[in-house]
Order: structure tokens, then sequence, then C-alpha cells
């Protein structure tokens, strides 16, 4: 497929709002990289981590307890996802490139690839956010049509009801077969990718094989297969659950764009900065305790616009980002709590399964 580029001729509103935050960081004299408040979060969702593991796997206590237990370790994964690894694939979490891609490798600990996830998220949707063929995120086909031009199938009609059981599931689907997929058909949806050297192969499968170990093996060891199927089904339904909701409520939402590739230059009339605007959308700003555990990814919209600034920094960005966007006449999308975001997510599952 060809791909889609932006009417980046004349980028006034970027300019504009990139001068704005250039200058924020230089006269603050902060680096746009993270600090000791991310440092501290990482050491303290790493260490949980650790002590949630070994009291399941070693020190397994009672049925209620273990469950409750899986509940966190699944809400632990998801928060290791938001803060450590999506920051240090994004290259934000340290000045030192070594660093961010220690942090990037996390998200291998908990089952996945860094190296895929950079070309699925970083490259196919920061650069193509929404637009269908070229952004992997809106590809839940056949199972959620997102929007109009998708394929509709009469189950469809209840995907606003079935979307709480299906998004519990794709943490599995992910680390254990579209990761795969992806593998050996060397595409991203519609997009291939750079090949994998050596080094990256060998990475794919030991981590892989790694985490297989460490989350099945040795557990059914130390607690038993049942025990096993029953807590490991909890931390994967959990884990996926959550991540999905965060991400899903950024741009599956009412009032959020899709495009249609279908000039025959394939050419989006507006410029790529606010085309991530009309596209994205903010949730629970107000929020410290979403804004601590998501990464800043309530912050939506300023990550989309700089994914290589740390999500430390978006409240104070979110402000030149809104004077921007009145100054251009450009909407800026928000829901004020994660409930109105959530509802507006099933409303508009609901409206695009029936239409």
């Amino acid at each position: 497929m060809q791909k889609v580029s932006f009417n980046n001729k004349n980028s006034d509103f970027f300019n504009t709002l990139k001068g704005k935050v250039d200058t924020y960081f230089k006269s603050n004299n902060i680096k746009e990289t993270g600090n000791y408040k991310l440092y501290v979060k990482t050491a303290l969702l790493s260490l949980s981590l650790i002590a949630l593991y070994t009291i399941l796997v070693f020190f397994t206590p009672n049925v209620w307890i273990s469950l409750g237990l899986c509940i966190l370790l699944g809400i632990n994964l998801a928060g290791i996802g938001f803060n450590v690894m999506h920051d240090g694939a994004h290259g934000s979490f340290s000045t030192k490139t070594w660093v961010n891609e220690l942090m990037g490798y996390s998200l291998n600990v908990m089952g996945g690839s860094v190296y895929l996830w950079k070309y699925k998220h970083n490259v196919n949707h920061h650069s193509f956010t929404n637009i269908e063929g070229m952004d992997d995120d809106i590809d839940i086909k056949p199972w959620i049509r997102v929007h109009e031009d998708q394929k509709k199938h009469w189950f469809h009609r209840f995907q606003h009801v079935y979307w709480v059981v299906l998004y519990g599931v794709t943490y599995l689907l992910w680390i254990f077969f579209q990761d795969f997929q992806k593998y050996f058909t060397g595409k991203i949806g519609d997009l291939p990718f750079r090949k994998m050297d050596a080094k990256e192969h060998v990475i794919f499968w030991v981590s892989k094989l790694m985490y297989i170990g460490a989350f099945i093996v040795v557990p059914i060891f130390t607690v038993g297969w049942l025990e096993l199927i029953i807590g490991y089904s909890v931390i994967a339904f959990v884990c996926g659950f959550v991540i999905a909701v965060v991400f899903q409520l950024a741009h599956i939402v009412e009032d959020a764009a899709f495009e249609m590739p279908t000039s025959t230059n394939h050419k989006i009339e507006a410029e790529w900065a606010v085309h991530q605007i009309q596209t994205t959308a903010n949730f629970a700003t107000k929020s410290k305790i979403v804004s601590w555990f998501t990464g800043g990814l309530n912050f939506q919209v300023e990550h989309h616009l700089f994914p290589r600034i740390s999500h430390i920094h978006y409240p104070k960005i979110s402000e030149l980002v809104r004077e921007t966007c009145e100054q251009f006449g450009v909407t800026y999308l928000e829901f004020p709590t994660v409930l109105s975001a959530v509802k507006s997510h099933v409303v508009h599952l609901k409206y695009v399964g029936r239409n």
C-alpha cells in the first residue's frame, strides 16, 4: 500500500506550538526526558512486580488472597508498560540511549517484543493515526469495527457489549499470536518493517522462552496446573483489559476522526500535527492518580504531538497546546473523567456496530 502523506508545506500550527514548547524547556532550563519522579516510579513498579511474583509463585497464600494478588500483578504489568516501557521505547525516559533501550526491553519481560512494538506503535500508529490500513492499532478486525469504512459483520451489533471480554484477551493474543504473525510475515498491518538482525532474532526467541519459563513453567512446579491456569488467566485478563481500555479511550471515541486514503495521491489535507489532534482525545487530565498510573497516556494529544518528550512534562505542555489550538481554531478533544471517556467509547462502538 502507498504511504499516506500530509499537507505539511505550511505547518504553521506545529511550528508555532513547537516554538512555545522549546521556549518552555529552555527558559526553565529543564530536559525533555524523565527526572527523579519517573525513576522513583520505575523502582516502585519494578519492586512491586518482583514482590508480587515471588509471593504468588513461591509463598502462595490462600485462594482469595492469591486472586487479589493476581489482579494486582496484572495491573502492575500494565503500569510498567505505560510508564517504563513506553517512555523507554519512545526514547524519552533518559538522555542516555542505552537506558532507553533497557527500559524498552521491559516489554520483553512482559512477554512482548519491543522491536516489533516500535514499528507498530512509534512508526505506524504515531505517523498514521486512525488511518485505515496504516494504523495497526485500529485493526481489530473482524471482532471490532471502529469506523464505518471497515467491513461490517452481524456480530458488530453487539460489540458495545462483548468488548469487555475481548479486551481482556488482547494480551494473550498479542504475545502468543500477533507477535509471531508479524515476525513470520515481516509486516505490521499492510506495511513491511525492517528485517531483524541476528541480535534481534536471538532477543525475540530468548525473551519469549524466558517469559514462558517464568510465567508458565515455573508456576506449574510450584503451585500446580489448575492454580496456574486460574492465576495466569486472571493476570493476563486484567493486564490486557487495562492496557486496551487506556489506548482505546485515546482514539476510539465520539468525535475522533478516521481517515481512508482514497485519493490518488494518498494525501491528507490537514498538516500532520492537526491530524493528530483531530484523531486523538485526552481524558481525566485533572486526576493525578490516573496521570501517575497511565504514564501520562491520558494526555494522549500531547503525547502524539511530542512523543519524545517524557510524560512527566505533559501537564504543562497541555496548557501550551490548548492555547495554540484556540489561536488556530483547532478543536481540542477531552473527556473530564475516565468514566465519561468509557461511555463515549461504548456509544461509538454501538453506533458503528449498527450503522
